[in-house]
């Protein structure tokens, strides 16, 4: 596509006629807006870290294992995209047409070799931090249910002294140990999701999910639903209140009790 015309004209080939010459953009100049455009990008991100919802400002290991991934893919895709550039720059302004390698190993080599190396690092590490949330290892000290319903969150803390006390889009864990979600719903699906905490997990109907988040220390850390739920999905947000052993307590001691438990039992 022409982005400008010069001001010189083409002599054609009958006396008389001249021909407009469209200038180009050429691929360095593409590239480089390309590469503009993710420094922008990375820019606007690491500026929007401190936001309460940002995944870029981690609080605990799950979302610290999130939040290394991105910046290593950023950074992954930021030199290859540079490394592309000083490909087109090179065969755009050299001279010489010496011979260089044939076609077929660009085609191996960069189209399907370097390609294939990269997804799979990138699926790797992927893995490894889905299975840092996973409820995999030694079970966690401090368990709570979440029941997302239409539109608000109800948490539980079943292995306490107090088994039926219950708190409404508020959710008391402790701060610095690891802390199993088991989340259930009993209309729609929802996504339970604390960004600074860990990733997504969802709510499915007829289906308890679990989900390892920790908190490295006392403080309040926002919520929301991920997966759009119906009218009110815009109102469910929750707050992750961690605590100190002995503040958690205390907290939980003030909620008030229900008769029964939030899901009365794991689905068969």
């Amino acid at each position: 596509m022409a982005v400008g015309l010069d001001a010189t004209w083409a002599t054609g080939a009958d006396a008389g006629r001249r021909i407009p010459r469209a200038r180009r953009a050429g691929p360095p100049q593409r590239q480089v807006s390309c590469l503009l455009a993710v420094l922008a990008c990375l820019a606007t991100a690491a500026a929007s870290a401190a936001t309460p919802f940002s995944t870029l400002d981690p609080a605990g290991p799950s979302a610290r294992a999130i939040a290394w991934l991105w910046w290593i893919m950023a950074g992954t895709s930021i030199a290859i995209t540079l490394g592309m550039i000083a490909l087109a720059c090179h065969g755009t302004l050299r001279k010489s047409r010496s011979a260089g390698p044939s076609e077929r190993t660009w085609l191996l080599g960069g189209g399907i070799l370097f390609p294939s190396l990269v997804l799979s690092g990138f699926l790797g590490m992927g893995a490894y931090a889905g299975w840092s949330m996973a409820d995999r290892l030694a079970a966690p000290p401090f368990t709570v249910q979440i029941r997302a319903r239409q539109w608000h969150w109800e948490a539980r803390y079943p292995e306490t002294e107090l088994p039926l006390v219950r708190s409404v889009n508020v959710v008391h864990i402790p701060a610095g140990v690891p802390v199993k979600f088991r989340v259930s719903s009993p209309d729609v699906i929802h996504s339970f999701w604390v960004p600074r905490l860990g990733g997504k997990v969802d709510a499915v109907p007829g289906r308890i999910n679990e989900v390892r988040l920790q908190a490295d220390r006392p403080g309040i850390y926002r919520g929301l639903c991920a997966e759009f739920c119906g009218a009110g999905h815009a109102q469910m947000m929750l707050e992750v209140h961690a605590h100190e052993a002995s503040e958690l307590a205390r907290v939980l001691a003030t909620l008030p009790q229900v008769g029964t438990p939030i899901d009365g039992g794991d689905p068969q």
